[in-house]
């Protein structure tokens, strides 16, 4: 087998989430550390007046990118902005750029979800089940696709007590729910949610278990592969240790596995989960393969560890960008949870909003 750099040497990839937290780092990691990989499609959706363009400029823009910068002076002309709605039919893009898309990409790293955990279940099905069901179509079409990796989460099947890589039959047929959910009303969706997503703890974890089910069904003839990480948390290492301060408070036992997990971690993972199925394409297994990308099972950290690591650790490495200081605020108590949420979440975040609204922007 060839290593890595050399496996994506030559090679068009295509990224949807891209200007999320792990698309941003994925397609740094991969110009960074692969250095001959082709272009880097990444679908993007035009955002508070700003087009795709304008938005790739502004996040090539910060430190994240300064190492690759200095390293690769000309990275930005790999990078192809394709407009795209994943929410829309034909996820929005221009005739021109399915064709392109299906001529010339070799790997699909589709990062796109929502993670709202609270998401209207309507709104979740669109985001990660639909629109995995329609990036799957166009993978497809892609007469040079190699691998289809499709980012899941460790916590799709936390209904269960042991989670091995493999995929769960959910609960319900996907194909039933979509139809079902298709002539629902929004107060009527509401009333069944609870009954639908059982014993899982709200419309995320579920629908990414249906997304998982519904590649495994739909894939065809795509070699597809699955990479789940747990809570996906600052970087440890690469490009430089960072975060951004915004969380500061949630309900948590003190005694409960923090399953976190550096988001460097978790793109290497994608990166070497991609090589290693693209490059065994000719032999692929029976199974779509899994790879859980946790650390709990190995080197748990307790939530009551965590706010003496977070005050500690960024302290030592002051962030760019941060909107404000890191600190942290767990309790077990709802109470005392609604007051910490209103104190530090949700008056700064009224008062940031205003300020956009000052200054004659839109409020992200």
């Amino acid at each position: 087998m060839v290593n890595i750099p050399e496996y994506y040497a030559g090679k068009n990839v295509l990224i949807t989430g891209a200007t999320g937290f792990m698309g941003k780092v994925l397609l740094e990691k991969l110009l960074r550390s692969c250095p001959d990989v082709r272009l880097a499609y990444v679908m993007v959706r035009s955002k508070a007046g700003q087009s795709p363009q304008a938005r790739i400029v502004e996040m090539i823009s910060s430190k994240l990118f300064e190492k690759l910068q200095i390293e690769q002076p000309d990275f930005a002309q790999k990078i192809v902005p394709v407009e795209s709605d994943l929410t829309q039919p034909e996820m929005g893009l221009s005739q021109d750029d399915q064709r392109t898309l299906a001529e010339n990409i070799h790997i699909v790293f589709h990062c796109a979800a929502t993670i709202r955990f609270n998401e209207p279940l309507k709104d979740a099905m669109q985001l990660n089940v639909l629109a995995t069901q329609k990036m799957l179509a166009l993978g497809r079409k892609m007469k040079q696709l190699e691998i289809f990796l499709h980012v899941s989460t460790a916590y799709a099947n936390c209904d269960r007590e042991l989670i091995e890589e493999v995929i769960y039959p959910p609960p319900v047929d996907y194909r039933k729910l979509i139809d079902t959910l298709d002539w629902m009303d929004d107060d009527m969706v509401a009333v069944m949610t609870p009954k639908l997503i059982r014993d899982r703890p709200n419309t995320y974890t579920f629908t990414k278990a249906l997304a998982e089910y519904m590649v495994q069904q739909e894939a065809g003839d795509v070699n597809v592969a699955i990479v789940r990480p747990s809570i996906v948390g600052a970087s440890w290492k690469e490009p430089f240790p960072a975060g951004k301060g915004i969380l500061r408070t949630m309900r948590a036992s003190n005694d409960a596995v923090a399953d976190l997990v550096p988001v460097d971690v978790v793109i290497n993972t994608t990166l070497s989960a991609a090589w290693f199925s693209g490059s065994q394409r000719h032999h692929r297994p029976k199974n779509i393969p899994v790879y859980n990308c946790t650390t709990g099972g190995i080197n748990p950290f307790h939530w009551g560890e965590v706010e003496y690591h977070v005050i500690s650790t960024f302290k030592r490495n002051p962030l760019e960008q941060a909107f404000r200081r890191p600190n942290v605020n767990l309790t077990s108590y709802h109470l005392i949870n609604q007051y910490w949420i209103a104190v530090s979440h949700k008056a700064p975040a009224f008062m940031y909003d205003l300020y956009l609204r000052m200054i004659g922007r839109e409020p992200r």
